[in-house]
């Protein structure tokens, strides 16, 4: 899921150099979202590994 955030910046960056503002803010929010969900997703699964061990 990383992996996707970073191909969004990466995309941001290509258009903001471009001059595709518009393409390139859509990219960030869309890097944004993936990222605070990915590391969400990973203290989800890491306070479950916890639990279980117990």
């Amino acid at each position: 899921m990383l992996n996707w955030a970073i191909l969004f910046l990466v995309v941001a960056l290509v258009a903001a150099v471009l001059g595709f503002g518009g393409i390139a803010g859509t990219a960030i929010g869309i890097a944004k979202i993936i990222f605070v969900v990915a590391i969400v997703l990973f203290l989800i699964s890491g306070v479950l590994h916890l639990l279980r061990r117990a």
